[in-house]
C-alpha cells in the first residue's frame, strides 16, 4: 500500500496559496482518478483507491503545515505503511515555478512541514515531490510570499508544475523513481507532451 500526502494549511483562507501546492496536487489526482477526499481520519481528509493492483491512500492533512508529521505518523501507523511507501508532495521556494524535483530520500531542509514529518516518523527514507513556487522576489518576506495566492499571470506555469508532478507521481507509484528523477530533475528544461 502507498500513501500520497499533499502538504498545505487547512481552511479556506489558505486555499490557492503557494504553500498549499502539495494539497492542490492531491486534489488534482483525486479528481483525475475519480475519487472524493471526503473521509476524515488520521487528522486528514483521505480517499482510498486501487490502481494497477496497488492500494493507494490519498491524503491532505487537516493539521497546520508545521504539524504535518502528526497526520503522517497516524497514516503510516493506521495503515501499516512503511516510510518508503510514503510520497510527500510540497512547495519549494528554491525551485522556480513551473519546475519540480524528485528525491528518493533525504533531510527535510528548511521546510517546516517536512521537518515535522521527519521528526514524527523518525525516518528520512521516503520519496518526495517538490513543486517549485520560486523564486522569492527581492525584498519580499518569505512567510508572506508562501501564504500569498498565485497571480493570474502565473496560472499557466502553476498548471505545468502540477501536470509534471502528477506524471512524476505516477512514475513513483510504478516503482520508476529513477526515471522520474532523470526526467524532472534537470534545471531549466521543460517537457511538453
Amino acid at each position: 500500500m502507498w500513501a500520497v500526502v499533499g502538504l498545505g494549511n487547512p481552511g479556506r483562507q489558505y486555499s490557492g496559496t503557494r504553500h498549499n501546492v502539495g494539497s492542490a496536487l492531491v486534489r488534482r489526482v483525486a479528481k483525475a482518478w475519480n475519487v472524493k477526499l471526503r473521509k476524515k481520519i488520521f487528522f486528514s481528509k483521505v480517499a482510498e483507491v486501487e490502481r494497477n493492483e496497488e492500494n493507494i491512500l490519498l491524503a491532505i492533512p487537516l493539521t497546520y503545515m508545521n504539524r504535518s508529521g502528526l497526520a503522517v505518523k497516524q497514516i503510516l501507523e493506521g495503515r501499516r505503511i512503511k516510510p518508503e511507501n510514503l510520497i510527500v508532495v510540497y512547495d519549494d521556494l528554491d525551485i522556480p515555478l513551473g519546475e519540480i524535483r524528485i528525491k528518493k530520500r533525504g533531510g527535510p531542509g528548511n521546510h517546516k512541514g517536512m521537518r515535522s514529518i521527519v521528526q514524527e516518523i523518525q525516518s528520512e527514507e521516503f520519496p518526495r515531490i517538490r513543486v517549485g513556487i520560486g523564486p522569492l522576489p527581492a525584498g519580499e518576506n518569505a512567510v508572506h510570499y508562501v501564504l500569498s495566492r498565485f497571480r493570474k499571470s502565473e496560472e499557466a506555469e502553476l498548471g505545468e508544475s502540477l501536470k509534471k508532478a502528477q506524471e512524476a507521481l505516477e512514475l513513483n507509484l510504478a516503482g520508476e523513481t529513477e526515471k522520474a528523477m532523470n526526467i524532472y530533475n534537470q534545471r531549466g528544461k521543460t517537457f511538453f507532451n
